[in-house]
């Protein structure tokens, strides 16, 4: 009855609820995303790589070096000679190196030119491993395997051809057509940068780049793909390598002979240092976003206070007619409680519908144009948390709305 009594008043100033309702949900919705997408992202940055102790680049910044090799976002700004690689990856203490070369695209997806060893030794998330959908790692020049998402947006097969695109631009007029590339395996799913990138042997990259010079392909001066079995491909640069070592204790003593490598200036960088510069930079946007969210839920929250409030100046018969039927003060009081917790727990409802709707056509956009990869599941126990925080807080202020009622009801019996 009590329930039945609250909803049936709510019904009489449908109009006004709906807005508030509105407001509650929009806020709502704007809260538990932007919560959803801080921890998403977090986790999904984090279980990028896994089991690698050092990154090696150019001498630059630590997150440029971090975002470019790992998380395949800018560039670097010089390439290390393959000379230095071998030497570096020669040492005792190191125990596995994988070489990375980038700067050629397919339809907006980066390539990476690498080594068998890039299937055997990169992990991903808790130090999961590669492993294939369909297919195998390439083993002729002309070979690519395919990232999950790459192969599911483009409706790429084994045995088909493709043509990489000079530079990273979504739409390039620069075409390795020459050279096609064959697709001869495609990976499982990772939730990480791989499934949007094209891999290579760094043979094939130098191929596609044997008759170039300057980014521009010199005329009259094609190598045919039967010319190539006679041509050394050997790599001249790469853009970037990952070191796995022996031990962990060796890991500050290496990365500091890195630093003072004498043959080029490099930098070596540990993955999981690096994130946590990247998580205190990011830190002041996070903390803004969530006060953003929070002061537009209490926007909200005052919206139907304010909206319960104006309504007991239009119930002063409902609440007359309560008193003549015996309902004490606090009845009133419970009541305005109720409504205004209904109209949270619908909002509650209604924002975390319209928020997961959004996640699932949102889906493809994040992964293709920033690799993010967020899930539906957004009751998560922080979510969880949040939601209970929420409902406490429109209690709370509903308390201004419900003791006036209470007063209002005092006055009317006296």
């Amino acid at each position: 009855m009590f329930a039945r009594l609250a909803l049936k008043s709510l019904m009489d100033r449908k109009g006004s609820v709906l807005l508030s309702l509105l407001a509650m949900a929009v806020s709502i919705f704007v809260l538990l995303g932007v919560e959803h997408i801080r921890h998403q992202a977090k986790e999904s940055f984090s279980n990028t790589v896994s089991g690698v102790d050092l990154i090696v680049g150019a001498r630059t910044g630590s997150l440029n070096l971090l975002l470019y090799s790992v998380f395949r976002i800018g560039n670097p700004t010089n390439n290390i000679h393959w000379d230095s690689f071998t030497q570096v990856s020669s040492n005792p203490k190191v125990k596995w190196a994988i070489p990375i070369s980038l700067g050629d695209s397919h339809k907006g997806y980066r390539v990476l030119g690498t080594t068998d060893d890039y299937f055997q030794y990169f992990s991903y998330g808790n130090k999961r491993k590669l492993e294939f959908e369909q297919g195998k790692p390439f083993s002729n020049v002309l070979d690519v395997v395919l990232g999950a998402e790459v192969a599911k947006q483009l409706n790429y097969q084994l045995g088909e051809k493709l043509v990489l695109a000079h530079g990273v631009a979504e739409t390039s007029f620069s075409l390795h057509d020459d050279k096609p590339f064959e697709v001869v395996g495609i990976l499982e799913p990772t939730g990480t940068p791989v499934d949007q990138t094209l891999h290579v042997s760094l043979q094939g990259i130098e191929a596609i780049h044997i008759d170039w010079q300057q980014g521009v392909k010199m005329p009259n001066s094609s190598v045919s793909i039967e010319e190539l079995a006679n041509v050394d491909l050997t790599p001249k640069s790469i853009t970037a390598f990952m070191l796995g070592l022996n031990s962990r204790m060796a890991t500050f003593r290496v990365q500091r002979d890195i630093n003072n490598f004498d043959k080029e200036p490099l930098m070596a960088i540990l993955p999981g240092v690096a994130l946590s510069e990247l998580w205190q930079m990011m830190g002041i946007l996070e903390n803004t976003l969530m006060l953003v969210s929070t002061l537009v839920f209490v926007a909200a929250c005052l919206g139907v206070s304010a909206m319960l409030l104006a309504s007991i100046r239009e119930r002063h018969r409902e609440i007359h007619l309560l008193r003549v039927i015996g309902a004490p003060p606090r009845f009133l009081f419970f009541l305005i409680q109720l409504e205004a917790l209904v109209i949270t727990i619908c909002g509650v409802i209604l924002g975390s519908t319209l928020l997961t709707g959004c996640l699932v056509l949102a889906q493809d956009y994040l992964v293709s144009q920033f690799g993010l990869h967020v899930g539906i599941e957004i009751f998560t126990p922080s979510n969880l948390y949040l939601i209970a925080a929420i409902i406490g807080a429109s209690i709370i202020v509903a308390m201004i709305p419900s003791f006036s009622g209470y007063r209002n009801a005092r006055s009317t019996r006296e």
